[in-house]
């Protein structure tokens, strides 16, 4: 019988298969690539009109294209936005509301990260009777829509006389935060073994000691993603800003909303995106800057160890 397994003809087609399959998957990569860098153009698109659409003069913005570059670029709509435009009756620009957005959100989300670093350390770490049931009726929490809390806390507010004050906000955004940044640290420490904590007790070390000088040098990764997570959601809130808040202690969401709302003449397209832009460049820069160790903290606690 005649063996065909080694005969020229075989050994010739072999290697000419190798050359069709890297042709067909660097097709399917090529072909992966344009579809992702389609989604990208697509999602970006609005970003780019509202740029453009900042630099160009309203004289242009008439008598030009949506998505077409500006002739001349004039940073004259970013100066309006920011300190002469229009939020209603005052025209002081988003200077004010944004320097109201900054001193709303950095302390409330240091203090929602702090207090959701404890109570994820006790649940996780220091084990009582209840700890699971007061864990379910925490991330409960966190699925209650705002408009369900907005009268128990307006009421709550206004007997701690805090209510239309940038402190009320604070309060509001931590409470209301407890529950997320409680359920970031709970998983992430639930990976730290047990025994660390075992072998610090034996040694003499307390409650608070185990804490700041164990768990909380550990935490960076989860930190940075409540952090991250916690700003984005409060500097991005327009509901409890609008519920909340009154004249002189409204953030920036608010005040962006009044301006594009709020026409005296004629409608100056160049300044509103100006003033959106200027409202989202915190969080945009937050995740430009931090957005890698935002999906590093995330998978950190996914396995426990």
């Amino acid at each position: 019988m005649t063996d065909f397994t080694h005969s020229p003809a075989a050994n010739a087609a072999a290697p000419s298969a190798a050359p069709q399959r890297n042709w067909s998957q660097l097709a399917l990569r090529w072909l992966l690539f344009a579809l992702l860098g389609a989604f990208a153009l697509f999602y970006l698109m609005p970003l780019f009109v509202m740029v453009t659409t900042s630099l160009k003069s309203l004289d242009e913005i008439r008598t030009g294209s949506l998505i077409s570059l500006p002739r001349d670029v004039t940073f004259d709509a970013w100066r309006t936005a920011w300190s002469s435009t229009c939020t209603g009756v005052q025209c002081e620009g988003l200077r004010p509301y944004f320097w109201n957005s900054v001193l709303m959100t950095v302390p409330a989300v240091l203090l929602a990260t702090m207090l959701g670093a404890m109570n994820g350390y006790v649940i996780a770490q220091w084990r009582f009777k209840g700890a699971n049931l007061i864990f379910s009726l925490m991330l409960f929490g966190c699925f209650i829509p705002f408009q369900v809390v907005l009268l128990p806390m307006a009421r709550m507010l206004g007997i701690m006389g805090l209510a239309g004050s940038i402190p009320g906000l604070i309060v509001v955004h931590v409470i209301y935060g407890i529950g997320f940044t409680t359920l970031f640290f709970r998983n992430y420490y639930v990976t730290i073994p047990a025994e660390l904590t075992k072998a610090a007790k034996v040694d003499g070390a307390g409650f608070f000691r185990i804490f700041w000088s164990i768990f909380l040098p550990l935490s960076l990764p989860i930190v940075v993603v409540t952090v991250i997570w916690q700003f984005t959601n409060i500097w991005n809130d327009f509901l409890f800003g609008v519920s909340f808040s009154q004249a002189g202690t409204q953030p920036v969401t608010v005040a962006l909303n009044n301006i594009v709302n709020s026409t005296t003449g004629v409608k100056e397209y160049n300044v509103d995106m100006a003033a959106a832009i200027i409202a989202a460049l915190p969080t945009l820069l937050v995740y430009v800057v931090a957005g890698k160790y935002f999906i590093r903290g995330l998978t950190a606690g996914s396995v426990k160890g």
